[in-house]
C-alpha cells in the first residue's frame, strides 16, 4: 500500500504531504559537523534523525542523492563575522596544521557515526573543496546588487534584499528585530549595517586558511558553503535542508538570502529541524563548554555518568522522543533507555526460538494484525519514532508471552512479526543487535559448547540433582551466557 508521508516543514510552521519535485528522485542536504573537536551529543541526533528519514525514504522507494557536508573552514567563533576560524584556532592550540585537525576529528567523527549505525552519506563534500563554488556564489550576489566590497571582505546587504525580498522568512525575525539586536555594535567596524552577514572574509596576516579571490586572500564566510554545496550537488531547487533548530538562525536564514539573491528564488523545498539536546534545560554544546563527547558515552568515563553506555542505547535514546521535542539528559533516562533497549532486542532475539501452533489466540492475532500499520502511521506522522517503539514494544509483550507458552501464534502471523519488527526495529530504526559482530562470532563458536553443557544439566535435573543444575547455570552466568528455562527446554544467550 502506498504511504502518505507528512513533515514539518519549518519555514511554512505546518506539517505537509511530503511531494518531490522530480519523484522518484529526492535530493536531500544536511549539515553536517564543524571538525574542530571530538562528537558529542548534540552531533548525535541530527546524524540519527536524518539517518532514519534517509532510511524510511528509501523504504518507500525513493532513490534518495544525501548530501552531508563537513566544514572545514570559515565556521568562526560564537556564529558572528569576526574572531578566530574554530579549526584555525585549534591548529594553533595543537601546533598542528588546519588540515591534520580537519582529518583527525572528521576521522573521530566518522568512527562514531559508524558506531551508532548512521548509513554514511551519498555525498560528502568538505568547504575546503569547494571555494570556487563559493566564489562563484559570491560573484553571483554582487552581480545582482545584493552584496559590497569593504576593505577586501565582501557582506551581504541585508537592507537592500529586503527590500525586494524578505530577510527572516525561515525565523519569523524581522529586520527591525535583527537590528536592535546588533544596535551596541552600530558604528563599529567595516560593515554598512551591523546585521550584514559575511560572504567572504580578507585574511588577516596571521590567519592560516587562506585561498586568492578577485576581492582579496581570504575564506568565505560559513553560510557560504551549503547554498553553494547544495546547488552543485542537488540542483538549484531540491526537496529536504535538514538540521539543528539552533541552525534556523543566522545559518539556514542567511542560506536561503544567498540562494534567492543569487537565483531569485528558494532553493529548498521542505526545511526539516531536530530540536536540542539540553542539560538541565540548557542547550549541550561545545560552546557552553557543558558537552558530554561521544566517547565518554561509550567509556563511561566522565562525571555525569555512571556506567558506560552503548551507541545502541544513545540512538534508542534519542529516537525514544520525537525529532522536534526537547530532550533533556541526564544519566537516569540513559538507563531506562538501556533497559528498554535490552527489552526490544531480546525480544527480537527470542523470535526466532518461538514455535508456531496450529492457531493464533485473539489477542496475539489483534496485535500481530495491527503492527504493520500502527508502526507506518507513526513514521508516516512527521517520523514520530516514540510511537513506532511504543507499537514494538506491545509487540514485544506478545514475544514474551509466546516464550513463556501464555500465548499461542500460528505460522502466518509469525511470519508476519518478525518481518514487521524486524523491518522498523533493525531497517528504519536502525537498531542494530548491540553486541556487535565480535559476539555474534563468539556466539556461533561457543553454541555447541554451551548446548552440550545444558544437556548435561538437563540430565542432572532429570536426576533431580538440583545442586549441579544450579552450579551449571551458575558457572555459564559468570561467564556471560544467561541461561532461561522454559516448557520446551532450555534457551541461552550471550550478554555483552
Amino acid at each position: 500500500m502506498k504511504q502518505t508521508l507528512l513533515v514539518y516543514n519549518t519555514l511554512t510552521r505546518q506539517k505537509e504531504r511530503f511531494e518531490p519535485l522530480h519523484a522518484p528522485n529526492v535530493g536531500m542536504y544536511v549539515c553536517g559537523p564543524t571538525v574542530y573537536g571530538d562528537p558529542h551529543l548534540g552531533h548525535a541526533r541530527p546524524a540519527i534523525t536524518f539517518d532514519v528519514l534517509f532510511r524510511y525514504l528509501k523504504h518507500l522507494g525513493y532513490k534518495v542523492r544525501y548530501v552531508r557536508n563537513i566544514t572545514d573552514v570559515g565556521h568562526l567563533e560564537h556564529d558572528a563575522d569576526d574572531g578566530d576560524d574554530k579549526i584555525a584556532k585549534k591548529a594553533r592550540l595543537e601546533q598542528l596544521e588546519p588540515m591534520e585537525i580537519a582529518q583527525h576529528y572528521t576521522r573521530r567523527y566518522h568512527q562514531a557515526m559508524e558506531a551508532l549505525n548512521v548509513l554514511p552519506p551519498s555525498i560528502e563534500p568538505h568547504a575546503t573543496g569547494h571555494i570556487i563554488e563559493q566564489e562563484e556564489l559570491v560573484k553571483e550576489i554582487i552581480k545582482n546588487g545584493f552584496a559590497y566590497e569593504s576593505n577586501g571582505s565582501i557582506y551581504f546587504d541585508i537592507e537592500a534584499y529586503n527590500k525586494k525580498y524578505h530577510y527572516g522568512i525561515l525565523s519569523g525575525r524581522s529586520l527591525e528585530n535583527i537590528k536592535d539586536e546588533s544596535r551596541s555594535l552600530a558604528g563599529v567596524g567595516e560593515k554598512h549595517n551591523q546585521a550584514d552577514f559575511a560572504l567572504w572574509k580578507k585574511a588577516q596576516p596571521e590567519h592560516i586558511m587562506r585561498w586568492s579571490s578577485p576581492w582579496s586572500d581570504g575564506f568565505p564566510g560559513w553560510h557560504c558553503e551549503c547554498t553553494a554545496m547544495g546547488r552543485k550537488y542537488l540542483g538549484k531547487k531540491f526537496d529536504i535542508h535538514g538540521g539543528g533548530m539552533d541552525l534556523v538562525f543566522p545559518h539556514h536564514e542567511c542560506e536561503i538570502a544567498q540562494a534567492v539573491a543569487a537565483q531569485g528564488e528558494q532553493m529548498v523545498k521542505y526545511w526539516m529541524h531536530n530540536n536540542m539536546i539540553t542539560i538541565n534545560g540548557q542547550k549541550m554544546g561545545k560552546s557552553l563548554g557543558n558537552f558530554i563527547t561521544l566517547e565518554q558515552f561509550f567509556t563511561g568515563q566522565h562525571e555525569s555518568l555512571t556506567q558506560p553506555f552503548s551507541p545502541m542505547t544513545i540512538r534508542f535514546f534519542i529516537l525514544s522522543a520525537h525529532y522536534r521535542s526537547t530532550v533533556d539528559f541526564s544519566n537516569d533516562a540513559l538507563i531506562a533507555s538501556q533497559k528498554g533497549l535490552e527489552k526490544l532486542q531480546n525480544a527480537l532475539a527470542d523470535l526466532d526460538r518461538i514455535q508456531p501452533a496450529d492457531h493464533c489466540d485473539a489477542e496475539t492475532e489483534r496485535v500481530v494484525k495491527t503492527l504493520r500499520q500502527k508502526c507506518y502511521d507513526a513514521m508516516n506522522d512527521d517520523l514520530a519514532t516514540q510511537l513506532v517503539i511504543a507499537a514494538l514494544f506491545e509487540a514485544a509483550s506478545v514475544v514474551n508471552k509466546l516464550t513463556d507458552h501464555k500465548a499461542t501464534i500460528c505460522k502466518e502471523c509469525l511470519d508476519e512479526l518478525k518481518d514487521t519488527m524486524k523491518l522498523f526495529a533493525e531497517d528504519i530504526l536502525g537498531l542494530r543487535a548491540d553486541h556487535g559482530a565480535d559476539n555474534d562470532a563468539r556466539e556461533k563458536s561457543y553454541g555447541k559448547i554451551v548446548d552440550m553443557v545444558l544437556e548435561l544439566r538437563a540430565k542432572a535435573k532429570a536426576n533431580k540433582d538440583w545442586a549441579t543444575s544450579d552450579e551449571i547455570r551458575d558457572r555459564l552466568a559468570e561467564a556471560g551466557f544467561e541461561v532461561k528455562d522454559t516448557k520446551d527446554g532450555a534457551v541461552w544467550k550471550l550478554n555483552v
